[in-house]
């Protein structure tokens, strides 16, 4: 009887185990429920076993990950992973289940280590289930059928068929191709792949955070239409451009055919087919596949032709190598220079380039004919070259022209499109105009130049007359209309090479409707920010330089030079500017959500900057502070970096704007000096605002100052819990040398944060903030210390401007020396004494 009771009482206890688990899956299945899991060998497989979901360890290496893969093709062929950056150990007991929630999690024991991470309206999902289809798309449907995530919209390195890349509008969510490390690594790798924010029809591939390849979606689809027509396989390309976004993919007709993109560690996107003949991927096309789709490999104004031997680059008509020496050597990076200077009035023509790849940096018109087209470049003083719209191209057939440096420029043999070039008159060929209005024979030259010239003469005068009489009224303007008073046009010609776009002021007016102030943004040191909307739909940030500023003639026009040579995604993006008479004004690409300030420092919207996003900002205001010291054109010290000055655009990208005080300093040197200190209170390094010594060390201590305040989402500048440090570095400080560094953070972000991390960021930030220059780290070792967990850092040392608070309120007769230091943006300075 014992025996028997013995056996029920354990019989029972096996049984409440049993149910108090999820239910481990017998392979063969292609879906997970609510109780049911997955884990070492066990597999989901697709209803019609063309793909299977489970763990894997890739070649030698001692990591396990979750991924799909094909099922039938005996080379194991991964196409997605659910947790690239984060690996299993090869020993772990990796699980995939349904959380009780109905999101899809990894666990390892009780660590959560990746998540489908969907928010439910109330909380949870009903009846959910994870299916893994015929696609190779693992799906997540509520009870209803409604999918709540899906892995197409998360992709890694691969391209399947139905699958697209691009970004919400609405969301923000961009999909990229992102390459894995290496062969054995599937950890995200250097370069990324994805349409171009800036112009949606071009894939970029990324190399870190520069340009590294760039090709036209049409030349994709030739790519296409070449691969229907030679192997009958009904493959095609999907571009989708809606009010939703913008994205790409491809489909076959025939689900016979094996095929992916993908893009492999080294940086090329290749279009592989699977030939079951020879039980091998084949790879039917690549990019880059030679020099001259490295981008920018010509320089400025540089055309690459590969056929060209041995020199593959060579100087467009008009122009000439920069640097003779370095071509004969074979550096052309340095590019092109234009040999006669532009006149801006009837002596200019337009060369035309037959079967080129476009330059980058294109500004859309509208679907103009090729009179048109020509006409608004032709009126626009700051135009340099355009191309007319293509009818054959339904993914892009507008009008273009282009205001800046020609870069990335290649012609193509039996491809590309029409590149008119503007020149002086005297450098054409036959030294006639050439463009399609240059139409004229020689022997009714005369005639018509004759009676033009009495026409217009009639007409000037006339208009003159009513000009007179008549109050001027506001009229449509096109981008880019030339200045109205030569004086200035002449002045900004000279300080920017005509590299900037010009708005007229009734442009303008007509696109923030008179500065109305529903349109204001806000208000900046340098005056009020306005939104506007373009005659041609583009939206735009206008920033009216205010009477009594503090940014004279010299600031502005400084920003206006230094940013028109500058290209990053990390970079706010300069679009044109406007001068009449006391009128400046800059134009900028519009920032919807606004600067980093509106949202960190406020209540209700800090809970919505998570860790994860928070590390994405501070990465990117990272790498953009790195190409300003570095990759730019221009060694650049940008002076005045701070949360106000850090735009978000769409998709929470952070820009860095504002380039006012930025000052470029030689190639060589590593510090200046200036008698006049303008910034922030707060963002300034001791060296710069008590001796005017300014360096890259100056912004890295700025950095610093966004780094602490990232995490903890207070200002610099603020008042905080003890009597000894009225500066939050001082606060922070005083935490990291109690082992306290933690209370640092802001509370809204502990439940997304892994604290090590937090942890390695404020020595990251206090090691930024130093008082010796010399002794915080140059931004290449940040970001090395940023994406390197594993690195050993070394220990901060007491950071500038570390002071305790006394009571005494310095008179203003005392401020002269220190007051002086703050031109902009001034604060109550309390007096202060060093520790």
């Amino acid at each position: 009887m014992r025996f028997i009771m013995g056996l029920f009482h354990f019989t029972s206890y096996v049984l409440l185990i049993l149910a108090s688990s999820p239910l481990l899956l017998s392979n063969g299945e292609d879906r997970l429920t609510l109780g049911m899991s997955i884990s070492g060998n066990q597999i989901l497989t697709s209803d019609g076993e063309i793909f299977v979901l489970g763990f894997f360890s890739p070649g030698n290496s001692s990591n396990q990950y979750l991924g799909i893969w094909y099922n039938n093709i005996p080379v194991q062929t991964i196409v997605w992973i659910a947790n690239r950056d984060d690996p299993l150990s090869k020993s772990s007991s990796g699980l995939l289940m349904l959380n009780r929630k109905g999101n899809l999690v990894l666990m390892d024991g009780t660590r959560y280590v990746w998540s489908s991470n969907v928010s439910f309206v109330n909380g949870t999902a009903n009846n959910s289930v994870a299916v893994l289809q015929n696609s190779g798309n693992l799906v997540l449907r509520d009870g209803a059928g409604v999918v709540l995530w899906q892995s197409f919209d998360h992709p890694t390195d691969t391209l399947l068929p139905g699958m697209k890349i691009g970004f919400s509008k609405k969301t923000g969510h961009n999909g990229l191709l992102t390459s894995w490390k290496d062969e054995n690594e599937p950890r995200s790798g250097d370069f990324t792949l994805g349409l171009d924010p800036q112009r949606p029809s071009q894939i970029v591939i990324w190399r870190d955070s520069n340009p590294y390849s760039r090709t036209d979606l049409l030349d994709v689809r030739w790519i296409v239409t070449g691969m229907e027509k030679s192997n009958n396989s009904l493959l095609y390309l999907n571009y989708i451009r809606s009010d939703e976004g913008y994205y790409v993919g491809f489909g076959v007709s025939d689900n016979s055919i094996v095929s992916r993109w993908m893009l492999n560690r080294t940086g090329v996107i290749e279009f592989l087919l699977w030939q079951a003949t020879i039980m091998k991927w084949t790879v039917f096309w690549s990019a880059p596949k030679d020099e001259c789709e490295i981008y920018a490999r010509c320089g400025p104004f540089g055309s690459c032709d590969k056929n060209n031997r041995p020199g593959i680059c060579s100087c467009m008509t008009g122009f000439k190598p920069s640097i003779q020496k370095d071509w004969e050597n074979g550096d052309w990076s340095g590019g092109c220079v234009r040999q006669k200077k532009l006149k801006c009035d009837d002596g200019d023509g337009f060369m035309r380039y037959e079967r080129m790849k476009l330059p980058d940096h294109s500004i859309l018109l509208g679907n103009l004919t090729i009179e048109e087209c020509e006409i608004q470049c032709r009126r626009n003083c700051s135009c340099i070259a355009y191309a007319p719209a293509n009818s054959s191209d339904q993914v892009e057939s507008r009008c273009m022209y282009w205001s800046g440096n020609l870069m990335d420029v290649t012609h193509y043999l039996n491809a590309g499109r029409d590149l008119f070039v503007r020149l002086d008159g005297s450098e054409l060929a036959d030294g006639s105009e050439k463009g399609p209005l240059a139409k004229s024979k020689k022997s009714i030259a005369i005639p018509i130049a004759t009676t033009m010239a009495i026409l217009l003469i009639g007409t000037l005068c006339c208009f003159l007359l009513v000009r007179k009489f008549q109050r001027p009224k506001k009229r449509r303007s096109f981008i880019g209309i030339r200045l109205k008073d030569p004086s200035e046009s002449a002045a900004f010609g000279s300080h920017n090479g005509s590299e900037v776009n010009s708005f007229s002021l009734s442009s303008i007016l007509a696109a923030t409707d008179s500065f109305s102030a529903v349109n204001k943004l806000g208000e900046g040191g340098f005056g009020p920010v306005y939104r506007g909307t373009l005659i041609d739909g583009s939206e735009i940030a206008v920033k009216k330089l205010s009477e009594n500023s503090g940014q004279g003639r010299e600031e502005f026009m400084n920003e206006v030079t230094l940013i028109a040579k500058l290209q990053h995604k990390n970079l706010v993006r300069l679009l044109g500017c406007c001068i009449q008479k006391e009128e400046k004004m800059l134009i900028y690409e519009y920032m919807p959500n606004k600067s980093l300030d509106k949202h960190l420092f406020d209540l209700s919207k800090r809970v919505n900057l998570d860790w994860n996003l928070r590390f994405h900002i501070i990465e990117g205001i990272a790498q953009g502070i790195l190409y300003l010291h570095k990759y730019s054109r221009l060694k650049i010290i940008h002076r005045d970096l701070k949360a106000s000055n850090i735009l978000l655009d769409g998709s929470m990208n952070p820009k860095i704007s504002d380039f006012g005080m930025a000052r470029i300093i030689g190639g060589n040197q590593t510090e200046a000096n200036t008698g006049r200190v303008v910034g922030t209170l707060g963002y300034m390094s001791p060296e710069y605002a008590l001796n005017g010594l300014f360096s890259e060390k100056s912004d890295v201590f700025s950095f610093g100052v966004l780094l602490i305040e990232i995490i903890s989402s207070k200002r610099n500048t603020g008042l905080y819990p003890t009597e000894k440090t009225p500066t939050l570095l001082g606060h922070a400080w005083e935490l990291w040398r109690e082992d306290r560094a933690l209370e640092l953070m802001d509370e809204s972000i502990k439940d997304s944060c892994v604290p090590q991390e937090i942890l390695r960021c404020i020595q990251i930030g206090l090691l930024c903030v130093q008082e010796d220059a010399n002794a915080r780290p140059t931004m290449s070792s940040i970001i090395f210390m940023l994406g390197n967990d594993n690195a050993t850092l070394p220990s901060p040392e007491q950071p500038g401007f570390f002071m305790k608070r006394t009571s005494t309120v310095v008179n203003s007769g005392n401020l002269s020396n220190i007051s002086k230091l703050y031109s902009i943006n001034e604060v109550t300075i309390t007096s202060t004494e060093p520790r």
